[in-house]
């Protein structure tokens, strides 16, 4: 596994990041460009999600067809073209405690800073899809400890946080519960998904002050605070992980509508990116640099 210390030095940031007095927003990626323009616009971390790439690589809904090998490779795609750390979607871990060690292996050794765990049964579902299923409070605490083993086994310091779909299954109580077992298990921080109301946000963040915590600013369910009052309550993690991926899924749709109906138009240009400034994005001036120093 190479790279180890790159990865030292993602993780150590990311954990700067958390740890800083304003929550950090995580922008969604899902592949080498929505990457690279994650970084271009100025985040200091991005943030891959299941959903995103099940949609962008299969053509599918997040119900728990991408395999761990599938995740693990789009991960290191992304993270190989970051300076940036990644924080990456790692669903359930794709099995058991045993799956757990050899995706946690997998996250490492492709350059991930950061992954989430959930405590879905598998098939997993989005979270927030109806039908979701959740495996017992004690089987999800020995997969966190699983994880968190590996991590200290391999000699990183990738963050490791623990994530409840229990809410619209088992209701408030036993998701904050579940997340108090998951925090003694020894996760980095928590991320209660899909609550149901500002209430329900605010009831996460007062029973929980001893430990960072994430919030989902995902378009499913926008959010009704502003970023500085989930910093107040103790969010230290914000995500937006779809915002690229709907962007991008309407942008392409309005222009081959445009292109379908009224065919090729040289005033369609403004509405792109330029071919020079895109292939600036991908790096062709790095490539013609290193061309010129090998040739």
């Amino acid at each position: 596994m190479a790279g180890f210390g790159r990865i030292a030095v993602t993780a150590e940031r990311l954990r700067v990041l958390v740890a800083a007095p304003d929550p950090t927003v995580l922008a969604g990626c899902y592949d080498g460009v929505s990457a690279r323009l994650v970084e271009q616009a100025g985040f200091h971390a991005a943030h891959m999600s299941g959903f995103a790439v099940a949609g962008s690589l299969l053509g599918r809904p997040d119900v728990g067809l991408l395999t761990m090998t599938e995740m693990a490779d789009a991960a290191s795609r992304i993270a190989r073209v970051l300076s940036i750390p990644l924080l990456a979607d790692a669903d359930t871990g794709y099995g058991n405690a045993l799956n757990v060690v050899r995706t946690v292996e997998a996250y490492i050794a492709g350059g991930v800073a950061g992954m989430h765990l959930e405590d879905q049964q598998m098939p997993k579902r989005c979270g927030h899809l109806a039908g979701k299923t959740v495996i017992p409070a004690d089987e999800m605490a020995g997969k966190l400890r699983a994880a968190i083993d590996t991590r200290d086994a391999v000699g990183t310091d990738i963050v490791i946080i623990a994530r409840t779909d229990a809410r619209a299954i088992e209701g408030l109580d036993a998701a904050l519960e579940r997340a108090r077992r998951y925090r003694d298990a020894g996760a980095d921080l928590l991320f209660v998904e899909a609550l149901q109301s500002p209430a329900e946000v605010e009831a996460v963040a007062e029973t929980f002050h001893d430990i960072p915590l994430v919030f989902n600013a995902s378009e499913a369910r926008p959010p009704e605070f502003t970023l500085d009052q989930l910093g107040e309550m103790g969010f230290a993690v914000v995500l937006a992980p779809i915002t690229t991926l709907l962007s991008a899924t309407k942008a392409m749709q309005d222009s081959l509508t445009d292109l379908h109906e009224l065919g090729f138009r040289s005033d369609r240009l403004a509405t792109m990116t330029s071919y020079d400034d895109f292939l600036h994005l991908v790096g062709i001036d790095e490539i013609d640099e290193q061309e010129q120093r090998y040739s």
